[in-house]
């Protein structure tokens, strides 16, 4: 497969671009305990696999900007409340649950991949356009500005703005429809195979499987790396620069 019409390259964001410093099972049995709720990391890594999983989509079509971030919040909300279901009572759990959703949206709870900046700055440096398709919510404006790398990026493309999440085609062609990109001119990574590949595959980009734990090529997606810096031995420049 030819990566010679190449323009834009999007980026899925956590997991790809950066990752929790630490692991979530850690972060969130550390603040329950701080809220009076003692729960083994076993227990909230475990739950939360399985509740995140299930969740539906983190996508609200047709809901006013206004109300977004009421949305996004409560989807949250719902999501750990079920974490927390069977592990028995939970007095504290609202100011918990308002400590966590602030703490995850500091960029200090975040780190970057060593080869995100260097990376993102060579591509840009080539010609490419950046871009990010992220089934995040509107924290990750601030999260990618506090951790430096917002300005490598146009357009940010959100599943909570847009009204669709991936693997859904709609959030793929939205992010394209910003400046007109044929879909064949787009590369989108990143670590989710479903997510990702499977949806950037469907919507006519071509997707690159970011797998950092084997780095084995995936027989079915067009290309895997395991590090964001091999990206740039599969491109070169954009026909346009």
């Amino acid at each position: 497969m030819s990566l010679s019409q190449i323009t834009i390259i999007f980026f899925d964001a956590a997991g790809t671009l950066f990752h929790v410093k630490g692991s979530v099972g850690e972060i969130y049995a550390r603040l329950a305990r701080e809220h009076g709720k003692d729960v083994t990391v076993h227990d909230l890594e475990a739950g939360f696999r399985r509740c995140f999983a299930n969740a539906p989509p983190m996508a609200f079509p047709n809901a006013a900007a206004e109300h977004i971030p009421q949305l996004e919040k409560q989807w949250w909300h719902d999501l750990v409340h079920l974490v927390f279901a069977l592990l028995g009572p939970f007095p504290r759990f609202t100011a918990y649950f308002d400590a966590l959703y602030d703490f995850f949206a500091q960029a200090d709870a975040w780190q970057l991949y060593p080869e995100t900046t260097e990376t993102l700055t060579a591509l840009q440096g080539r010609g490419f356009r950046l871009g990010v398709i992220s089934n995040f919510d509107s924290r990750l404006f601030g999260l990618l500005d506090g951790l430096g790398i917002k300005h490598f990026f146009d357009p940010i493309v959100i599943s909570t703005q847009a009204g669709s999440a991936k693997p859904e085609v709609e959030i793929f062609l939205q992010a394209l429809s910003v400046d007109d990109f044929a879909p064949h001119q787009a590369l989108h990574i990143g670590d989710s195979f479903d997510m990702d590949i499977v949806g950037a595959k469907a919507a006519g980009l071509t997707p690159v499987h970011v797998d950092r734990m084997s780095g084995r090529p995936n027989k079915t997606a067009p290309f895997t790396v395991s590090r964001l810096d091999e990206l740039l031995a599969l491109v070169v420049t954009p026909p346009s620069a």
